[in-house]
């Protein structure tokens, strides 16, 4: 089976959380018309692709783009308020308040996102704009009337069930889907008729923020197009429990079982992520009907995409929900679903095949996030399917000797680390002499005078270490951004809870770091790089 995914170029890309972004513009987070300014900055230096996290709606109090309230949509935090035509910028004293102008100010200044104050403010602007919206343009017949009328036609197939679940969720003040009352839990067809009539207003709000999101997604796009540079997204392996998918296509996921990983050297009892697993039997019998809308999807939003957790679309891990946990509050084994390699292996190839197929209708590739602990016949798979994945550098080594970046297979992507590990400036730091001395050994590096290179991160480390990643087989190699400014500051440390993780923001705005004399001759070591890698 070979799908003949786009052919292979060499590319340098960055990896960055759209939150991170920052300009002068942005509400204290970054938004998508910071996207291409940011992308500009880095087209400079020879980058040709930016890789973002998920883009989800995020559920209240939570931070994590994974942890959306559907597989579908782009949160309204991200919207760009200076590009809202019903939002003048020279009105908005007016329609925020003192109050809301202060903390328009406060969130400028702040080193990290501050999701509740982001949120309560952007609230307050969009739901001014949407009044404006219902009340001067929404059944008048203009253009931008026009515009949103073609938008709602064009994503009906999620946005319907969407628009109606979040409206409802606001009703029932962000209560879970299973705590509402019995007809709109349970989807009974009068009482949804009645609910879309109730709450038509907050209907039509949930389906204008996502067409502003949308239009503005699209303008961000056709800029990067014009610059040369890709967009590559993130797919979630799953959704949660209390979100739009699950709520409107109750048959697909199975309400007896949570997703989880068992355990490993590393985590002996394993990990429960509390997530609903896909029902395979039904998929399977629908040719995966969800799961190719999904990726269908994603392709009209990015060039390519990585697939989180693809092991799991070959054999999922589950637990019963009721069995859990023992009575030592440990957590009790479980099981993959499909059971035995060989249906595993089957049941794999038709899963991600169904999602290249729906894919390649908008020209999108596939990227398979295959970290971790990984049968040994998915790779030779995702081979056979033309679907690249990870070598990550810091984990590319046996028995202390470090595997030759200039081995990796064409068909991959090269890192140093990904969103969950140190950046590389803190992992250099943090070598052992003896695993400093291993890496030094690479060929790229002892020809750059390996041997002395000291355990403290130098432009001189920096400069080796950029050009050994870029130097690599892979058509593909992802820095970090914090990868290329040189910084330690980690997006998440994976198993804590804390305002450490998902609040990293760029440490100044792109045009501060465009006039920046040190960042600048990074950029230039970069670009120089880039160019004798040949990408």
């Amino acid at each position: 089976m070979n799908p003949s995914q786009t052919p292979s170029r060499r590319v340098a890309g960055v990896t960055v959380p759209l939150f991170s972004l920052r300009t002068g513009r942005s509400w204290g987070i970054g938004e998508i018309g910071d996207l291409a300014p940011f992308a500009r900055w880095l087209r400079a230096a020879g980058v040709r692709l930016v890789q973002l996290l998920p883009l989800g709606e995020i559920a209240g109090g939570e931070t994590s783009p994974y942890s959306a309230l559907t597989a579908f949509g782009i949160d309204p935090m991200y919207v760009s308020l200076g590009h809202v035509d019903e939002l003048p910028e020279g009105e908005y004293r007016a329609l925020l308040g003192d109050d809301g102008v202060r903390t328009l100010h406060w969130l400028h200044e702040q080193p990290r996102v501050e999701y509740e104050a982001v949120r309560w403010l952007k609230k307050r602007a969009l739901d001014a704009a949407f009044a404006r919206f219902a009340e001067r343009v929404h059944g008048r017949g203009g253009p931008r009337d026009e515009a949103f009328a073609r938008f709602c036609e064009a994503h009906r197939a999620w946005l319907d069930d969407y628009a109606l679940f979040r409206a409802l969720k606001d009703s029932y003040e962000l209560r879970a889907w299973w705590d509402w009352a019995p007809g709109e839990r349970d989807r009974d067809p009068g009482a949804l008729a009645h609910a879309r009539e109730t709450h038509g207003a907050g209907v039509l709000k949930h389906k204008y923020l996502q067409w502003l999101a949308h239009a503005q997604w699209d303008a961000a796009r056709a800029e990067l197009r014009a610059m040369g540079v890709e967009v590559m997204g993130d797919l979630p392996f799953m959704v949660g429990r209390d979100s739009a998918d699950v709520w409107s296509h109750r048959g697909e996921f199975r309400s007896d079982a949570s997703v989880g990983v068992p355990g490993d050297q590393f985590d002996p009892e394993g990990q429960e992520w509390g997530l609903p697993p896909y029902d395979w039997r039904v998929m399977r019998a629908n040719g995966f009907r969800w799961l190719r809308e999904r990726a269908r999807y994603a392709g009209l939003l990015y060039d390519r995409f990585r697939i989180d957790h693809l092991v799991g679309f070959y054999r999922t891990y589950m637990r019963p929900v009721g069995r859990l946990r023992g009575h030592d509050g440990k957590l009790l084994a479980g099981y993959f679903d499909p059971g035995d390699e060989p249906s595993q292996k089957a049941h794999g190839e038709a899963v991600i095949g169904a999602m290249i197929d729906a894919a390649r209708e908008t020209g999108a590739g596939l990227v398979a996030e295959d970290l971790g602990v990984i049968p040994d016949y998915v790779r030779p798979s995702l081979a056979a399917m033309d679907v690249p994945g990870y070598k990550v550098l810091i984990w590319e080594q046996e028995n202390g000797v470090f595997r030759d970046p200039t081995r990796y297979p064409a068909r991959s992507v090269a890192c140093f680390g990904t969103h969950d590990t140190d950046p590389v400036a803190a992992w250099w730091e943090a070598l052992p002499a003896w695993e400093r001395d291993a890496v030094c050994r690479l060929d790229a590096l002892a020809a750059r005078g390996g041997s002395s290179l000291g355990a403290r991160f130098t432009p001189a480390v920096h400069e080796a270490l950029t050009a050994l990643l870029l130097g690599s087989r892979s058509e593909l190699v992802l820095l970090l951004a914090q990868d290329v400014l040189g910084v330690r500051d980690r997006v998440n440390v994976p198993a804590t809870v804390g305002p450490h993780n998902w609040t990293w923001r760029l440490p100044n705005t792109v045009e501060s770091l465009s006039a920046d004399g040190d960042v600048r001759a990074r950029l230039a070591m970069l670009r120089a790089e880039v160019e004798r890698a040949g990408r």
